[in-house]
C-alpha cells in the first residue's frame, strides 16, 4: 500500500461503552423474560435445536462406551451457545422496534449471517470448544493415566476421592474457568454487535473485552447467572436449555443495548 494510501485509510469507528450496574443486568433479566413470553415457540423451537444437539453428543458417548467424557462436552458445550442465540437477538430486536415476528424472515437473518463478519465468530468459538476438549484429555493423562471408565459413576468416584482425581477437578476447573471467562469476553457483546452492525470482527472482539473491562463487576455477576442457569438447566437431560437458552439470549440482547451506546 503507498503512504498516499496508508494516510487514506481510517480504521473503524468504535461506538462507546457505557457504564452499567446490577440493576441493568436485573432489568435486561426482566426484558429477555419479557421477550420470551412474547414469543415462546420461537424461543423453544431454538432452545430445543441446542438441546438436540445435546442429547445426540450424549448418544454418541454412549455409542463409543465414553459415557465420563458427557461432563467435560456438558461444561464446553455452552461455548457455542452464543452462536445459536443470534435468531434470539433478531427475535428480541424486532420486539423493540414493533416489527411483525415472521418466522421466515427470521431464519434469513440467520442464514444471512453466513456471509458477513458473524461467520467468523463461529469458527473462534469452535476452535475454543475443542482447545477445551483438547486441555481435558491432556489434564486425564497428567492426572490419571491410562485409567478408563465404563460408566459415569466410576468417574465421579475417582475424581473424587483420589488424590490424582482431586488434583484433575482443581486444575481442571481453574482451566475450564478460564476459558469460559475469555469466551464470554470475546462474544458477550461482539455477536449481537456483528449481527446488528457493519464491523469486523476482530474490533467487536475488541469492544466485546473493553465492555467487560469496564464494567467488570456486573459483567461478572451476568457470567456467573449464565454458566450457573446454564449448568442446571443441562442436569436433566439438556432438556432445561428449552427455557434458558432463549431466556439468555433475549437478555444478552438487552444488556448489549445498555453497554453499547446506539447510533
Amino acid at each position: 500500500m503507498t503512504d498516499q494510501g496508508l494516510e487514506a485509510y481510517q480504521p473503524p469507528k468504535l461506538p462507546d461503552v457505557k457504564k452499567i450496574s446490577f440493576d441493568d443486568v436485573r432489568g435486561a433479566l426482566r426484558a429477555g423474560w419479557a421477550d420470551f413470553k412474547k414469543a415462546p415457540m420461537l424461543g423453544i423451537i431454538f432452545g430445543g435445536f441446542y438441546a438436540l444437539g445435546g442429547i445426540a453428543i450424549w448418544a454418541g458417548l454412549m455409542i463409543y462406551q465414553m459415557p465420563w467424557m458427557i461432563i467435560p462436552l456438558a461444561i464446553g458445550f455452552p461455548l457455542i451457545g452464543p452462536f445459536v442465540a443470534v435468531g434470539l437477538y433478531e427475535v428480541s430486536r424486532r420486539l423493540i422496534a414493533g416489527k411483525p415476528l415472521v418466522w421466515r424472515e427470521i431464519f434469513l437473518v440467520m442464514l444471512g449471517q453466513r456471509e458477513r463478519q458473524l461467520g467468523w465468530m463461529a469458527f473462534v468459538l469452535l476452535f475454543i470448544f475443542w482447545m477445551w476438549i483438547y486441555q481435558v484429555r491432556m489434564l486425564m493423562a497428567i492426572f490419571l493415566g491410562f485409567m478408563s471408565f465404563s460408566t459415569i459413576t466410576d468417574f465421579l468416584v475417582v475424581v473424587t476421592t483420589t488424590p490424582q482425581g482431586l488434583g484433575f477437578l482443581l486444575v481442571g476447573t481453574m482451566v475450564g474457568g478460564l476459558f469460559a471467562f475469555l469466551l464470554f469476553s470475546a462474544t458477550v457483546v461482539a455477536m449481537p454487535l456483528l449481527m446488528e452492525r457493519d464491523i469486523d470482527f476482530v474490533s467487536a472482539i475488541v469492544l466485546s473485552f473493553k465492555a467487560v473491562r469496564e464494567n467488570f463487576v456486573p459483567m461478572i455477576g451476568f457470567a456467573l447467572i449464565v454458566g450457573g442457569l446454564t449448568l442446571v438447566s443441562m442436569i436433566p437431560a439438556f432438556l432445561g436449555l428449552i427455557i434458558v437458552l432463549p431466556l439468555l439470549g433475549h437478555t444478552t440482547w438487552h444488556l448489549y443495548l445498555r453497554l453499547i451506546a446506539q447510533d
